[in-house]
């Protein structure tokens, strides 16, 4: 009788581990989405609503929660690539590392491992297909900007579905030589490349493998940012719908869908807290997408959302027991578009007046006509204009993905004062990050863990081996 129960109980117990398989899983990654960016995100929507307190994103509402540590193998700060290929392979890596360990030698992806096991596979992102990143679950080269080394491995990997904003080296090796165009080797491999959503659209069905980049002439490195967004462009959500309905198109053994939100990172990377804001709820968007598919399929189907590492050092709170998130929503565009604007205003005439610059700082950021500044506000934006304008001594800040103009950073600086948000930093930071779960095996990811861990409970999930 003993044996008899003993085995009925180990038959229960396969069921229920059968059971809560995930056939179908998402991986959401937001670049650089530290706790502060999640929590700050929360906080902005709150005030906007008029009240104290936070207003939740989707994801922060998944039934699990938990943080992860970030450090590389050679640093306790990492960058995008080591992390990446943490998040991908389980494994830790030096710094630059895509997909290869600290002897180059290669480490296979969780997403690889999906395949081997059947299923369909998908890679997207919000910058470019070929980033640290992305690049990080299906690439192997021992340096990040190796693009269009990186691009070569694209259709090595045999993936189904790729997205982004597009590739960054095209036809040019990592020593700058001219090699043949990676569209028509993809095209040879049987990828299909559309480029925008009604390509995509006309292709879709036909196509058995699919790279989808920004409409011919939008900048390949990546998509608009959400505050700068405009009809027509191309969003993380329509890449993560059309994802899903390219890989449930035919009956198959599930997915597996890695989408990044990469321009938080760049936004922080910036210190630019309105744009970092709006990214994350640009993510959050996407996330719903996935989350619809959940509520279809919430016995089959993980949704898994974690960071790479922090950008900025983000702090909610200076000098004051205050914030003023609310003033935020006033900026209409990213400072790498008010960046833009001051350079054009610069190319207008040789001599433009304060009183101009000042009507281009209220329609753009507010400034004077919602948000009153100081008189030491005024004064560093007033310098900044001297300087640059009448001096005609333009020094522009160089972060690592913007050049901006010098009355532009005074401009993001003052709206950071504003809002009481602070920031340590233009770069990563070793702070943790925050991970999230919903659905079959999501209690795997109970308890604090290392960035490391998260695909291997992912590959345990999944049942891919």
């Amino acid at each position: 009788m003993k044996r008899v129960f003993y085995s009925l109980i180990a038959l229960l117990l396969t069921g229920m581990v059968y059971a809560q398989q995930a056939k179908y899983v998402f991986y959401f990654i937001g670049d650089g989405m530290g706790v502060n960016q999640v929590n700050g995100t929360e906080m902005y929507l709150a005030e906007q609503e008029g009240r104290i307190g936070v207003t939740p994103l989707l994801f922060t509402t998944f039934p699990v929660a938990s943080v992860a540590t970030t450090f590389s193998a050679t640093n306790s700060v990492t960058d995008s690539s080591a992390a990446g290929t943490a998040l991908a392979t389980g494994a830790k890596t030096y710094n630059g590392a895509i997909g290869v360990d600290d002897q180059k030698n290669v480490l296979q992806s969780v997403a690889e491992k999906a395949k081997k096991a059947g299923k369909k596979v998908g890679v997207t992102t919000s910058v470019s297909v070929d980033h640290a990143t992305p690049a990080a679950f299906y690439a192997h080269q021992p340096n990040r900007s190796m693009y269009y080394e990186i691009a070569l491995d694209l259709p090595k990997a045999g993936f189904d579905f790729y997205a982004g904003g597009g590739f960054l080296k095209p036809h040019t090796t990592f020593d700058r030589k001219e090699a043949p165009s990676i569209f028509p080797i993809m095209e040879e491999a049987g990828y299909a490349i559309a480029r925008g959503l009604d390509e995509y659209q006309d292709k879709a069905a036909a196509a058995k493998k699919m790279v989808l980049i920004q409409k011919e002439g939008a900048r390949p490195d990546c998509l608009p940012y959400a505050i700068d967004r405009e009809e027509g462009d191309l969003t993380l959500a329509q890449i993560t719908e059309s994802a899903i309905n390219f890989l449930t198109k035919e009956k198959n053994k599930g997915f597996f869908l890695m989408v990044e939100g990469g321009k938080i990172d760049w936004a922080c990377h910036g210190n630019d807290p309105a744009t970092t804001f709006e990214e994350v709820i640009d993510m959050d968007n996407a996330i719903k997408v996935a989350y619809e598919f959940y509520k279809k399929h919430p016995k089959e189907t993980l949704i898994v959302v974690t960071a790479d590492h922090e950008t900025g050092g983000l702090g909610l709170g200076t000098t004051k027991y205050e914030l003023a998130l609310k003033a935020l929503t006033y900026q209409k565009q990213s400072q790498d578009e008010l960046s833009r604007a001051i350079t054009d205003l610069r190319k207008i005439r040789k001599a433009i007046n304060w009183n101009e610059v000042k009507e281009l700082l209220a329609e753009k950021m507010g400034f004077w006509k919602e948000l009153p500044l100081t008189w030491e506000q005024e004064k560093m934006l007033r310098d900044e204009y001297e300087e640059s304008f009448v001096k005609k001594h333009v020094v522009f800040e160089e972060s690592l993905y913007a050049r901006t103009e010098p009355l532009a950073v005074a401009a993001k600086r003052v709206m950071s004062q504003i809002a009481m948000v602070g920031w340590t930093s233009p770069n990563h930071t070793a702070g943790y990050v925050p991970v999230y779960a919903i659905g079959a095996g999501s209690q795997l990811f109970m308890g604090k863990m290392d960035n490391t861990e998260i695909p291997q409970r992912i590959a345990k999930a999944g049942g891919y081996k």
